[in-house]
């Protein structure tokens, strides 16, 4: 019966064999029934059978989320495109994060400046001299999701796009920080990215 188990012909009708249990018993006295009478193969197959199931189950809606997630990630990409395609034209600004900037943004005029919105991003930095040393730090507050969104543009640039692989190291061979240097990018991101939304093509409705 093992070697039957193990080469996937054990056939499912032994299972209601009264040395097995009965049909409609609880799987533990069925597996009680199978140890008491020394035989612990039915046990593995019932387990075999149950973990079988549960992964088909998973898998089914994994494909499924999958799918949604796919036919939502298009109709971003295309509402984007319709809304603000000025955006999608910029390095590393991909229809997840522009959507995320029209969101923030909103619509012409709501955002009096590009300041205003920097303070909105979470990218304005905050004075935090102390003496003769005249340095600034992060703004963690604001929108959270636009900062973010800011955040990942700036991670794509720094991987692949040269004008900001070379800004950081003339500001670093300046004597900034890495972070330093990032912080004056995601500033002044947010302010290329403002004026695109304020005075590129108007929003479409």
């Amino acid at each position: 019966m093992e070697a039957e188990l193990r080469a996937g012909r054990f056939p499912e009708s032994r299972l209601d064999d009264p040395a097995y249990g009965e049909p409609g018993d609880q799987p533990g006295l069925v597996a009680s029934r199978a140890r008491s009478g020394g035989d612990s193969v039915v046990v593995v197959h019932l387990e075999l059978r149950g973990t079988t199931l549960a992964l088909r189950s998973i898998a089914r809606r994994v494909l499924q989320l999958t799918a949604e997630e796919r036919e939502l990630a298009r109709e971003i990409e295309s509402l984007t495109r319709k809304l603000a395609p000025q955006l999608l034209d910029q390095p590393g600004v991909g229809p997840h994060a522009a959507a995320q900037l029209v969101l923030s943004w909103s619509h012409q005029g709501r955002i009096t400046s590009e300041a205003a919105f920097a303070r909105l991003a979470g990218a304005a930095p905050i004075p935090a001299s102390s003496g003769q040393t005249v340095r600034y730090r992060l703004d963690r507050s604001g929108d959270r999701k636009l900062n973010r969104a800011l955040h990942m543009i700036l991670a794509t640039r720094k991987r692949s796009h040269p004008a900001t692989i070379a800004y950081i190291e003339r500001r670093i061979q300046e004597g900034k920080s890495r972070r330093e240097a990032t912080r004056c990018l995601k500033r002044y991101l947010a302010r290329s990215l403002y004026r695109l939304l304020e005075h590129g093509a108007p929003i479409a409705t």
